[in-house]
């Protein structure tokens, strides 16, 4: 595969737990209304664009996202996609976390009874390969959740999924990534969904 495809990372729509800093893993939970907004925001410059494929976590945030993007037609589901699993901490904030174990990052200690950053590289990993050997010329888009997209990026960076912790990723953004020179590099970040990137 020729080094000019570019992975795009496209985040789900706003929920309310993602709005009130739940850990959102696998509970499957829909978007609010302005999640919708931000996700047909995203279909202006999506249905512009030549992909190769089209991939969704399976969870229903992220394929209403693809859907109203306006790229639901061409999507597969992709269960390696899935958010980080939260464990124990499923539906607690880290300043809850936080109350009893002090420095708490998801990157950094994982989860109980969840996955920790190895566990979410491995599925990482995975994702890279298959969106990189995908037939065809255009690029691969990635519906998913923001630990995941956050985890992918520091993996195609080479800093492993633990590397995410350096990135911020908001409800219904779009990023890139791609290649500088042959070397893995992030085209674009955390760019609005409102189209105007």
């Amino acid at each position: 595969m020729a080094d000019d495809r570019r992975l795009w990372l496209l985040r789900h729509g706003a929920t309310e737990w993602a709005r009130i800093g739940r850990h959102t893993g696998r509970t499957d939970i829909p978007l609010l209304p302005e999640g919708e907004t931000e996700a047909r925001q995203l279909a202006p410059v999506l249905t512009q664009e030549h992909f190769s494929a089209v991939f969704s976590s399976p969870l229903q945030r992220a394929r209403r996202t693809c859907e109203l993007g306006g790229l639901g037609g061409t999507m597969t589901v992709m269960k390696d996609l899935q958010e980080w699993d939260y464990g124990d901490y499923e539906g607690i904030t880290t300043p809850e976390i936080r109350r009893t174990v002090p420095d708490w990052n998801v990157f950094t200690h994982g989860c109980p009874n969840g996955e920790d950053a190895a566990a979410v590289q491995k599925r990482c990993e995975t994702v890279i390969r298959i969106a990189l050997k995908t037939p065809g010329d255009g690029d691969v888009a990635l519906f998913a959740h923001g630990h995941l997209l956050r985890a992918l990026a520091g993996t195609w960076l080479g800093l492993g999924a633990i590397g995410g912790r350096l990135l911020m990723l908001s409800t219904g953004s779009v990023c890139m990534l791609g290649f500088e020179h042959g070397n893995h590099a992030i085209v674009r970040w955390n760019a609005p969904a409102n189209g105007r990137f």
